[in-house]
């Protein structure tokens, strides 16, 4: 997983409350388990028309919201369905943070376990933020994970919360399998100490 630690980038206005799961990847697409080839697929049904058409007033549709790597929204977003392909379809598309007022559980927590940081404040803050990602390709957004702050292009700093734990994972870029090979001599003495002791016992291998 890619560390995130400051990013500076184009950010794309989505002022939607309640994008779910569904509408963020729909279910038709959810047949793989490969992590690449979501981007496409990202918000399909307001990408795209009944044609396939690309919608051009959609802000991804747009310049130069097709290169953001920040999305603005509203209040709840990504409810609705689990699915770890919703975070994959954003990843894949080049998206590495996530602010709104808050955020469905559990797209919350695949976020932090896909590099993606979802970042919550108040929704007068993501009004101003939204505003600002209105104007364009010279008014860039920086997200700076260490310092826990977003910094409008006015240079005014926001600053949001964030659990300790997980702000290491993203810094260190650290998902559930990072984190356990990070135990990996640990693992491996025991295993050693295992076959001695137990040299019936079958063997655990790493996969």
């Amino acid at each position: 997983m890619d560390k995130f630690t400051k990013l500076t980038a184009v950010a794309a206005p989505l002022p939607m409350a309640n994008v779910d799961t569904d509408k963020i990847i729909p279910a038709g697409f959810l047949k793989t388990i490969k992590r690449t080839g979501l981007g496409v697929h990202l918000f399909h049904a307001l990408r795209y028309d009944n044609q396939g058409n690309e919608r051009p007033d959609f802000v991804l549709n747009r310049e130069p919201y097709r290169d953001a790597k920040i999305i603005i929204a509203h209040e709840n977003f990504g409810c609705g369905s689990s699915r770890e392909h919703a975070p994959w379809a954003l990843l894949d598309f080049g998206i590495r943070c996530v602010i709104a007022p808050d955020f469905g559980d559990i797209f919350f927590n695949n976020c932090f376990k896909n590099g993606i940081l979802p970042v919550r404040l108040p929704r007068v803050a993501c009004d101003r933020l939204i505003e600002d990602a209105k104007l364009g390709g010279n008014a860039r957004l920086t997200v700076d994970l260490e310092r826990q702050v977003v910094v409008r292009p006015n240079g005014e700093e926001i600053r949001f919360e964030i659990d300790p734990f997980r702000k290491h994972l993203l810094l260190n870029g650290l998902d559930d399998i990072g984190q356990t090979l990070q135990h990996a001599s640990a693992i491996a003495a025991y295993e050693t100490r295992r076959r001695a002791e137990q040299p019936w016992a079958p063997a655990i291998t790493a996969g």
